[in-house]
């Protein structure tokens, strides 16, 4: 069985005070109902799971009610203090050793076709990540803002979500990080921890997530100019 797990217990703060960016209306719908519309709609998506905050529950059951109707089983479970904690918690939530696809909740364009390639990069190798290849020349600065070196950007991808992996992967990664006591971003860091290879799936199309008020319009016009 496949299941989505679909972070949506943070805050984001890049997007002012006391804006929550997952229920900004953009293109008829709350960001986080595209979100959780997109992984309901892929034929390799079998349940899923969405991440949330204490107290936001009753909101989510109003989303599904109002803008998602979902058709695939779903369930909720309570965030963590990081967003480490809340990806282990939306995974002791899935029954079984089948694929996780952890996505943003804040990431409303992902393609289907992105997230079954990604599944299927994990069901072979055991983890994999969608990601763009860099385009930009790219330089890596010292601590006084000045250019350090040139980096090869060949050899450079900005990663997205969904990031997938077998669940028996990401929980020993996820426990790997936990007992060193490091606090990990990207799920994909906890896989080297334990040695774990994690391919990467290229993005063929823009994949982008809200951060702050400018991604809105973009995003608009990805969502209105799409079918999924």
């Amino acid at each position: 069985m496949n299941t989505a797990i679909i972070v949506a217990a943070g805050r984001g703060t890049r997007m002012g005070p006391g804006v929550d960016k997952l229920f900004l209306e953009v293109a008829g719908a709350p960001v986080v109902a595209h979100a959780w519309r997109r992984f309901d709609s892929c034929p390799d998506i079998d349940e899923i799971v969405l991440v949330v905050r204490s107290g936001m529950e009753p909101a989510f059951v109003e989303l599904a009610a109002e803008h998602v109707r979902p058709s695939k089983p779903w369930r909720l479970a309570l965030g963590g203090v990081e967003r480490q904690d809340s990806v282990a918690n939306g995974i002791a939530a899935v029954v079984g050793d089948g694929l996780v696809a952890i996505q943003d909740g804040a990431r409303p364009c992902t393609p289907c076709d992105l997230i079954g390639r990604c599944l299927e990069a994990a069901g072979r190798v055991g983890a994999a990540v969608a990601g763009q290849r860099a385009t930009d020349t790219i330089k890596e600065a010292d601590g006084s803002g000045r250019i350090a070196r040139h980096l090869d950007r060949a050899r450079l991808w900005s990663v997205q979500t969904p990031q997938c992996f077998r669940v028996g992967v990401i929980r020993q990664a996820l426990a790997e990080a936990r007992a060193r006591g490091l606090v990990v971003t990207d799920d994909t860091a906890a896989c080297e921890l334990i040695g774990q290879p994690v391919e990467l799936v290229e993005s063929r199309f823009p994949n982008p997530k809200v951060t702050s008020p400018p991604d809105l319009p973009y995003i608009a016009l990805l969502l209105s100019g799409e079918t999924i």
